[in-house]
């Protein structure tokens, strides 16, 4: 029965920003779990590579890229799903982007640039592939919050910003569309490594306080955030709708570590 409720046999998934990073594996895991997934962003050999390695699976996909910037390739992208998979079931908005600096240092053109992906970019995503869900009476979304939608981070105030107005855009969904059959909830991730951020972790001071901030004593491995994404797009979460699942090692739950 606990199989059965998590398991996502003849669902269909799209994972926007889902080829690479964090988003390239919560794509693969839904796709083990036996959703159908189509895994979108700009880069079409990231795309198709991406495809490639969910038809391997066994599962169906698409080979389309999208922009998050760009809403007519959104739209183009619903209606491909709609033609050839013949519904949406799972949104997962994993398209980000960050930008360090010193509050004082940060131009309106990156912040804007920031917020236009992390928060509009959910914001436009939700709104397209939400109708067809909401059409059927059924949907799971599920958006990408932070650590830094609870605590700030030293010199990321576009990020957190825009981090902070994904959890309350969730809510806001979970709210006007529950009662419509379509459940919207949210992941915050820790710090999991990535080829991306490793120097960062391994050889600076920030890195080292990330380290010790987090009771589990490591950083997270990104095939540790797939149970909970798994968790959110199945029948065993039902009832849960508005949530922010945090899986970060303990890291919120710190204060003194030694």
């Amino acid at each position: 029965m606990a199989y059965e409720l998590l398991g996502l046999e003849g669902r269909v998934a799209v994972v926007v920003g889902g080829t690479s990073g964090i988003g390239r594996t919560l794509s693969l895991g839904l796709a083990r779990a036996g959703a159908d997934v189509v895994a979108s962003s700009r880069r079409l050999a990231e795309v198709e590579a991406t495809a490639a390695a969910i038809e391997k699976l066994g599962r169906r996909t698409l080979r389309l890229t999208c922009d998050v910037l760009d809403r007519s390739s959104l739209v183009r992208l619903r209606g491909q799903m709609l033609h050839t998979l013949g519904r949406i079931d799972i949104l997962v908005n994993c398209a980000g982007r960050t930008k360090r600096a010193p509050f004082l240092e940060i131009t309106e053109e990156d912040w804007a640039g920031v917020l236009e992906t992390n928060l509009t970019g959910t914001f436009r995503s939700c709104q397209v592939f939400g109708p067809p869900m909401l059409e059927r009476g059924y949907g799971r979304i599920i958006n990408i919050a932070s650590l830094s939608t609870y605590k700030a981070l030293y010199e990321t105030a576009a990020y957190s910003a825009s981090k902070a107005g994904v959890a309350s855009l969730t809510q806001t969904l979970a709210v006007e569309w529950g009662a419509r059959g379509v459940n919207t909830n949210a992941i915050a991730p820790g710090v999991f490594r990535t080829a991306l951020n490793s120097a960062l972790l391994d050889g600076t001071e920030r890195g080292k306080e990330f380290l010790l901030r987090t009771p589990l004593r490591r950083f997270g491995n990104v095939e540790e955030l797939v149970g909970a994404t798994i968790f959110l797009a199945s029948e065993a979460a039902s009832f849960v709708n508005g949530e922010v699942l945090v899986v970060d090692g303990g890291f919120l739950a710190s204060a003194v570590n030694q």
